[in-house]
């Protein structure tokens, strides 16, 4: 276990990625979020691991991306806050009605994080939708529900962030970062 890996997750436009940004402006270490990387480098080359083309092979290139992420972090000292941790992959197969592969699943359960994951939940007034999310608001809301359950099937303590501006959400997240 890594107790200085802290993950924040939730549904598609919760703020998850201006909050990394704004971890990153403090000066923390953050690792972005491997689905939107994917997402551009497939639409760019033509390929179809995509969300709405080959589900599955977008997740395994999701976990190929976080397992050398999370391998790479373990040099790092601090805090390391990750946009969206391994167990989301689980989360997105789910969503999906896709069958979790054992390997998968055996990496959600050895690759661990601090027991404090911060769950952004789905907020109407911040929701967005753009070229790499293409999600509805009822899907969005269903997404937040699906990283809920699949982090505390884990053992993940979850702490819901609230629906307050970035910095007073960094704030409130730095406030819990014991480890």
């Amino acid at each position: 276990m890594s107790d200085h890996f802290f993950v924040v997750t939730g549904g598609p436009g919760a703020g998850k990625t201006s909050l990394i940004t704004e971890f990153a402006r403090r000066g923390f270490h953050t690792i972005p979020e491997s689905g939107r990387a994917i997402i551009r480098a497939e639409m760019q080359s033509g390929g179809d691991a995509l969300p709405w083309a080959g589900r599955m092979a977008y997740a395994e290139r999701m976990l190929e991306q976080d397992l050398r992420a999370y391998s790479a972090a373990q040099a790092l000292s601090g805090p390391v806050i990750f946009d969206r941790g391994i167990p989301d992959i689980v989360g997105y197969l789910t969503l999906c009605g896709l069958p979790v592969p054992p390997h998968v699943a055996a990496a959600a359960r050895t690759a661990r994080y601090n027991h404090r994951v911060f769950l952004a939940p789905y907020w109407n007034d911040i929701f967005t939708q753009d070229a790499e999310r293409t999600q509805s608001r009822a899907e969005a809301e269903v997404t937040c529900a699906v990283m809920r359950e699949t982090y505390a099937a884990l053992g993940y303590e979850i702490v819901e962030l609230p629906r307050t501006g970035t910095a007073r959400r960094a704030d409130f997240i730095e406030t819990h970062l014991a480890f």
